[in-house]
């Protein structure tokens, strides 16, 4: 009988699994002072045992009945310009999570049926983590996530609510072509949906972009500063430009667009890299702790095994770090 049987059939009240790993988080939050500092959030798809919904919904140990069919669409853009697209499909659950981002360790996580939007998981998570976690919400600086989380919402709720910085890939939503629209209040200054922003030459109309001068707090402004000046470039018309001194641009200006960390930005580009984190937590589940090839069925079993899993994740590292292994944390194959 294998060791995660033995809790399923002896484990009473599920809850005190995420009792367990609640307290395992606090204690990693005090063995290091920088944990859950940065976090990154991202749902895992996970497949029934079950092949599918059958007709008969009478549970008997092999139908699944609280599972439905969820789908992922990946879009990206190859090196030589052609765009690719990934569509994935499966019957089962979402497992949403926030992890560290520094440590690749779970921090927060919920399991939902497939057909959970992210987005609204990700409200919920961050609604959990506030009732259940507030203080790692009170010390985060950032929370990483792809376009699945691309939300004017959930961008508001990161820095308004809890000052933290989201870092969030964004879609092309300008439904009429456009590749740039005109900042208001502005006569030659543009940006596009990613959030870059140009000036334009008033003698020759050269069109060049603006260089970043940083999120200024106080304002809620993103500043951007004139090309000519800080490359060196000659402009003919630069005497002329209103925005020779640079500019300020409110976050109000479109909130999705501009983020407290500018997205034309080199550092916004470096904090979305660790959105790999999580996905590195998600192929330790189905590598080291067996979830691309189960027998699980059911919600309240996949529940279970999830939180297990995460919590022996995090049990892992907390002893390597007070037996002053640090040195080995991620691993899952050296011994703890």
């Amino acid at each position: 009988m294998g060791i995660y049987t033995i809790f399923e059939k002896n484990i009473k009240h599920t809850e005190k699994v995420d009792e367990i790993f609640e307290k395992l988080v606090e204690q990693l939050q005090e063995l290091l002072p920088d944990f859950s500092k940065h976090l990154a959030v991202d749902s895992k798809a996970i497949s029934s045992a079950a092949q599918g919904k059958n007709g008969n919904q009478t549970p008997n140990g092999r139908r699944d009945t609280d599972a439905d069919y969820g789908k992922k669409e990946y879009r990206g853009q190859n090196k030589n310009g052609s765009l690719w697209e990934k569509i994935v499909k499966w019957f089962g659950y979402k497992l949403h999570s926030v992890v560290d981002a520094t440590y690749e360790l779970p921090v927060a996580y919920k399991v939902t049926k497939a057909s959970a939007s992210d987005i609204t998981e990700g409200h919920a998570l961050l609604e959990q983590m506030e009732e259940k976690q507030l203080e790692i919400l009170k010390t985060a600086e950032t929370l990483v996530g792809d376009k699945g989380y691309d939300d004017t919402k959930l961008i508001k709720k990161c820095w308004d609510q809890y000052q933290i910085k989201p870092v969030i890939d964004i879609r092309n939503m300008w439904k009429d072509g456009e590749e740039t629209r005109l900042l208001n209040g502005r006569t030659n200054v543009t940006y596009n949906y990613k959030g870059n922003v140009y000036c334009y030459c008033p003698k020759t109309n050269t069109k060049r972009e603006m260089t970043n001068g940083g999120f200024e707090k106080d304002r809620s402004t993103l500043k951007k500063l004139c090309p000519a000046k800080q490359y060196g470039i000659i402009c003919q018309g630069q005497e002329a430009c209103p925005v020779a001194q640079g500019l300020r641009i409110p976050l109000t200006e479109d909130r999705r667009i501009f983020t407290p960390i500018d997205r034309a930005s080199y550092k916004w580009g470096k904090e979305y890299d660790k959105r790999a984190s999580v996905e590195r937590v998600n192929s330790r589940l189905d590598v080291s702790f067996g979830f691309e090839l189960h027998t699980i069925r059911g919600m309240a079993k996949m529940k279970l095994r999830c939180g297990l899993a995460l919590c022996v994740m995090l049990a892992m590292d907390e002893r390597r770090i007070k037996g002053k292994q640090k040195e080995k944390m991620r691993s899952l194959v050296a011994a703890a």
